[in-house]
């Protein structure tokens, strides 16, 4: 059994300074339980920066993603809940039928307002509020669905300095999501699914030269 943190630390600016990103927002749909599943199993339980995660369910039904991610990953995964902080080494998945965003202060709000692309919770608005609110210290994933959402997001990412990765084709269940995104021409790197979790501790911890 994978041994988990009991608790995990805030985001204080000293601890900033060691990770060149503060916050990793990742998006899926269609087959993307599977490759945020592989994703989070494969970083260290002391990745220094917060994940955020839209992944499009049902509205009818309880999301149980928190509680199945929770059993394969050593990282903290919970649902977001309107007003807490960030903290380093913890996950945040965005509940059913409720739009997540990224605050400046390191908060999160959860909103029910109008869907977007006929969807909430919306990569779009996800990813526009860390561009807006983590500019050069934000970081997109883009992983398998279908449909185009995130596409719009990615190129907020890129306007504001910050990084996007999107799964190959090669690895997706469902192509509609990272294809439309690397359409952009915004996605800095296209990665099949087992080297994205080692791609986002390399640029976390050791930042990029592109």
């Amino acid at each position: 059994m994978v041994k988990k943190a009991t608790h995990s630390k805030p985001l204080p600016a000293k601890a900033r300074a060691k990770a060149n990103f503060d916050v990793v927002a990742i998006a899926a749909s269609a087959g993307g339980l599977n490759a945020i599943s592989r994703v989070l199993e494969a970083l260290p339980a002391d990745f220094p920066a917060a994940i955020v995660i839209v992944q499009h369910l049902d509205p009818r039904r309880r999301s149980l993603i928190a509680d199945i991610m929770n059993r394969r990953t050593r990282l903290l995964v919970k649902q977001a809940e309107a007003g807490e902080s960030l903290s380093r080494g913890s996950v945040y998945i965005a509940p059913p039928n409720r739009h997540l965003l990224v605050n400046g202060d390191h908060t999160l709000s959860l909103t029910e307002s109008e869907l977007v692309h006929f969807v909430r919770p919306s990569a779009d608005l996800l990813f526009d509020s860390i561009a807006a609110s983590h500019k050069t210290r934000a970081i997109a994933v883009v992983l398998s669905g279908s449909g185009s959402d995130g596409g719009m997001g990615v190129r907020a990412i890129k306007q504001m300095g910050g990084m996007v990765i999107a799964q190959d084709e090669g690895t997706s269940e469902f192509f509609g999501m990272p294809g439309s995104a690397i359409a952009t021409g915004c996605v800095d790197f296209t990665l099949p699914l087992p080297e994205i979790a080692a791609a986002l501790v390399t640029l976390v911890t050791k930042g990029t030269s592109k």
